[in-house]
């Protein structure tokens, strides 16, 4: 390892607190996910296919697999529960017959628009941290 400068003690808060925020505003996203009956790992497969950055609203499981960061078998498994539980569904491509897309049902669109909204205010706390940081780094 090479030698780092001693830790300023403000740095060191700043990014405690960053830490902080960021724990909590996930832990609130898992309690709301399972209080609108997902999973958090359901919860952020529901968002990324809906999320899809094409605005497709939909997503192949290779697509998810480098979004969520999971091994492929993980994220096939979650698809495959998840498709049984009602909330996405496969269709597939009308550009590539091989390729399967998942879309949400409209009960993954429901659970998924009642999780998104009733994080808004944890959200904007995340944001509103984020900017507070960025403006104290560059003093």
């Amino acid at each position: 390892m090479s030698h780092a400068k001693p830790l300023d003690t403000a740095a060191a808060i700043q990014v405690a607190e960053l830490r902080e925020t960021l724990r909590s505003f996930l832990r609130e996203s898992e309690l709301i996910a399972q209080k609108n009956g997902l999973t958090p790992q359901r919860y952020l497969l529901l968002l990324m296919i809906k999320g899809a950055r094409d605005g497709s609203e939909c997503s192949t499981v290779g697509e998810l697999t480098t979004r969520l960061r999971l091994a492929q078998t993980t994220v096939t498994d979650l698809v495959a529960r998840a498709e049984q539980a009602g909330l996405i569904q496969r269709e597939r491509s009308k550009k590539d017959a091989r390729v399967a897309l998942l879309r949400l049902t409209n009960e993954g669109e429901r659970r998924l628009a009642y999780s998104v909204h009733d994080q808004a205010n944890q959200r904007r706390r995340l944001l509103q941290m984020l900017r507070d940081i960025e403006k104290h780094s560059s003093r």
